[in-house]
Order: C-alpha cells, then sequence, then structure tokens
C-alpha cells in the first residue's frame, strides 16, 4: 500500500513555535510514523508544482492524507477537483483536523463543513463511540490531550455512515471528531486533533488512530461499477 501525506507546509517555515514542534513539517512526522506502521509513504506540498499531486502521484497513491489550515483558498480548484475524483474512483482520504475547510473535503461532502473553534488550551477527551469499529483498535475507552484546540458543534457534515470518536473540552463544548464516509468507491475518514502548536501528531495513540485510518480507508481491490445502457443477462421473452 502507498500512503501519500499532503500537508501546506506553512506553518513550519514561518511559526518558531510550530517548526520546534515538527522541524521537517508535519507531514513528515505523519509519513515517519506510517512507515514504521509498515506503510511505504511519500509527501507532498502546497508550493510544490500541481502542489506536489501529479497524475502520476495520484495513480499510484492508495490512500492520501490531507492536512491543511491557513491556504485552503491556494489549492487550485482543478488539482481539488482531481483528487475528488480519484476518491470517487477508490483512493482513500484521510482528512486532519482544520482539512474540514479544504476543498477537497468541502466537495466531497456538499456542505460548507463549519464549526465553532477556540485557542485556549482546552484538555480534549476523545471517547470512543464505536469500540467494535477497526479505526479503534489498540485504542482504550478514550484519548486524552492535555491540550488541544476547541471545535465545537454545530458540525456542518452530512450525517456519517459511521461515527468513531465523539470529543469533549475542558470549555463544555462536544464534537464529532471522528466520522466515516463513503463517496463513489473512495472511504474517508474525518479526524478532529492535530493543532499545529501542540504535539499532538507525536502522541502515540492518535498515530495508532491514523495508522488504523490508512488501513481502513484503502481499497481492497473491490468490484468497479459498470454504469450506462446494459445489456440482458439472460434473453427476455417477448410473449
Amino acid at each position: 500500500m502507498k500512503v501519500t501525506v499532503w500537508n501546506e507546509y506553512r506553518h513550519e517555515l514561518e511559526n518558531t513555535e510550530v517548526s520546534a514542534i515538527y522541524p521537517d513539517g508535519i507531514h513528515e512526522t505523519i509519513a515517519g510514523f506510517l512507515q514504521e506502521a509498515g506503510y511505504e509513504t511519500q509527501t507532498a506540498t502546497l508550493d510544490e508544482p500541481e502542489h506536489g499531486l501529479t497524475d502520476a502521484v495520484l495513480n499510484e497513491t492508495d490512500v492520501l492524507v490531507w492536512w491543511g489550515h491557513k491556504a485552503h483558498d491556494e489549492v487550485q480548484d482543478e488539482v481539488a477537483e482531481k483528487v475528488k475524483q480519484r476518491v470517487l474512483d477508490g483512493m482513500g482520504l484521510i482528512v486532519l483536523h482544520s482539512a474540514h475547510f479544504s476543498k477537497v473535503f468541502k466537495k466531497l461532502m456538499g456542505t460548507g463543513c463549519d464549526l465553532k473553534w477556540r485557542e485556549a488550551d482546552d484538555r480534549e477527551r476523545l471517547w470512543v463511540v464505536d469500540p467494535t469499529h477497526p479505526i479503534t483498535e489498540g485504542i482504550g475507552e478514550y484519548i486524552e490531550l492535555e491540550k488541544e484546540e476547541m471545535y465545537g458543534e454545530h458540525f456542518d457534515i452530512p450525517a456519517p455512515d459511521e461515527l468513531v470518536f465523539v470529543s469533549w473540552f475542558e470549555g463544555g463544548e462536544v464534537f464529532r471528531s471522528g466520522a466515516t464516509f463513503k463517496r463513489g468507491r473512495g472511504k474517508i475518514f474525518y479526524f478532529r486533533p492535530g493543532h499545529e502548536t501542540y504535539p499532538t501528531y507525536h502522541h502515540k495513540q492518535i498515530q495508532q488512530v491514523i495508522s488504523n485510518g490508512v488501513k481502513w480507508a484503502a481499497n481492497a481491490d473491490t468490484p468497479t461499477p459498470v454504469y450506462g445502457n446494459a445489456k440482458p443477462l439472460e434473453e427476455i421473452s417477448k410473449k
């Protein structure tokens, strides 16, 4: 399985607080622990030609992991559309944190994907609400994060196919923080934690969830639907 980790890679170059946590970029941190988990990984960033997502890269990608925040509008519409089509064709997609507002996710959801937010060092507790789901393998009842950015309901997304995690925040809000969707032949997992000024992607349980999500989202060579005018499989009686 080949995994491509996409990241804007702007905060790490502009903010010393972020670069101290992720000196090689969020994408390299994520690609690193996924590689340790046994996946073949590569990375792509916003300022590369075609944002690093050429046809050749996308065509060989089984699962795309997407992190974005401050530069959603800089993603070319044609690239976002191309990624959307690859998902419909069967590529898995893991959408992390502020990528809820990415062009790709909004195209696939068909909604505004807005929410409440606050940066105040809230403690976050992610409760597992579907302990039978493969994305929760190796995770206990909940994940505790000492500090994170708060996201609160209402989260303007369609009703998820599966709700895997619900977060509670110290300030009192709750949030659907782990949700899955199917679009075409592709599977999508949205996972909330990961604000750039916190070391969230160094947390072993967060790494486990993302690794599990990648495994879940990969297309297992499922049948390709055939559409359009179809000849009958058996002879149709003319009586």
